[in-house]
């Protein structure tokens, strides 16, 4: 199951957002409220790590050491 970061709206400029983070199945419903606060959320978009695959653009594909270049084998 991912696990998704969570953040509070602010309910007045003096307020800080909060994060927190929950496990939930992909089919679950993005939460609206805190589940234990009822504080109004939003689910935070955070980046992942890696390469899904195929070339960059701008990429050349001259190296012999493949397809990326850096001799990860991913050739």
């Amino acid at each position: 199951m991912p696990t998704y970061i969570y953040e509070t709206i602010p309910q007045n400029e003096v307020e800080q957002p909060k994060r927190f983070e929950v496990r939930q199945s992909m089919m679950d419903k993005a939460f609206t409220h805190h589940p234990d606060t009822g504080v109004p959320v939003k689910r935070v978009i955070a980046g992942g790590t890696g390469v899904m695959g195929g070339k960059s653009p701008g990429s050349s594909s001259s190296s012999s050491a493949g397809s990326c270049g850096t001799g990860c084998g991913c050739h």
